[in-house]
């Protein structure tokens, strides 16, 4: 029983949102952005849960919550999906400890960035070292889908897939994920507009708007799915350029959907103008981040431009190490 650090990659989709509800395919990445979590355990037998991030603490025992930093109600709804992913890993080692969970992220949370499966999957694996349990990759990716149940209500599993495995990845709803051979560097710059916006929002205006006009909105899933096969091939060959270009139509799609505003398109400009090979939205839209792909020599020049555009933005790259436990 001492302590342990485990951490976790955050996630860009690199394509295929929102069509993905319709069970067309996405292709996800995990980029070299981590969220950590720090596990001890205590005399007592409570739990004591604090983010960095969202300036949150909280004690829980016995369904008891006492909140000892920050909003009540927003910590009580915060941080449960961290005390699930606890509660769960105790389950398996059968016993009542008391454990202090540290979280810290270097990812922006709440911008589609898979910030909250990052931090379940750390916790969970951090617990799990502590407590002796030894737990498969795919036992922490199921403890982190669960947590993810409580903060998104029915959330696709692609974000606590890539926390926990890492790499780049083809995910279909009914066949699941399936691992993708990436050679290349993908040089991303990756520029978060700040504007709070809701998935389930994005996801009823894409719905609303297939129902008015099926004939126009199946073809645009078609032609989804057609660039996502086409990108798997030119991630295959490490052809950025091909990359890039289907980026700009997968962005075009989601633009004619509605999912796009006026923060992301001042963004994606901004990096296309400054030389970027390819930018679009990730995520739901609405908002969020969008992403840019630049070869090795513009990339600080797309950086600057993005920033100078108002975004807070930031270098990603991607990264095959999905959970992994620091020194402990």
């Amino acid at each position: 029983m001492g302590v342990a650090v485990a951490s976790a990659p955050a996630k860009v989709i690199l394509f295929g949102e929102h069509f993905v509800v319709y069970g067309e395919p996405a292709i996800v990445m995990a980029i070299d952005k981590r969220a950590y979590a720090k596990v001890e355990a205590r005399q007592d037998k409570r739990l004591f849960i604090h983010s960095q991030n969202l300036d949150l603490s909280a004690f829980f025992e016995n369904g008891n919550v006492k909140v000892e930093k920050g909003d009540p109600r927003e910590a009580k709804i915060k941080l449960e999906p961290i005390r699930c992913a606890v509660e769960k890993v105790l389950g398996k080692a059968g016993e009542k400890v008391g454990l202090n969970v540290e979280v810290t992220s270097t990812v922006p949370v709440a911008a589609g960035l898979g910030s909250s499966a990052a931090v379940a999957s750390a916790v969970a694996a951090a617990c799990g070292a502590v407590l002796n349990v030894k737990m498969s990759k795919e036992e922490v990716f199921r403890i982190a889908f669960e947590a993810e149940k409580i903060m998104h209500g029915t959330p696709s599993g692609v974000d606590p897939a890539i926390s926990t495995f890492g790499g780049t990845m083809l995910f279909q709803l009914d066949t699941g994920f399936k691992p993708l051979e990436v050679k290349a560097e993908v040089p991303l710059v990756v520029g978060n507009t700040g504007v709070e916006r809701s998935t389930r929002v994005q996801v009823a205006k894409v719905r609303g708007l297939r129902d008015k006009y099926p004939q126009v909105v199946e073809p645009m899933m078609r032609a989804a799915r057609e660039i996502v096969l086409q990108a798997m091939e030119a991630l295959k060959r490490g052809d950025l350029e091909t990359i890039g270009e289907l980026m700009n139509i997968n962005h075009a799609l989601l633009y004619g959907l509605g999912v796009s505003d006026e923060s992301l398109e001042w963004l994606i400009n901004a990096a296309r103008k400054a030389g970027a090979l390819g930018a679009k939205l990730t995520g739901a839209g609405g908002g969020g981040c969008m992403i840019a792909l630049a070869t090795k020599e513009r990339l600080e020049k797309v950086l600057e431009a993005v920033q100078r555009a108002g975004a807070n933005a930031f270098v990603a790259r991607k990264t095959d190490e999905g959970v992994r436990l620091e020194s402990s």
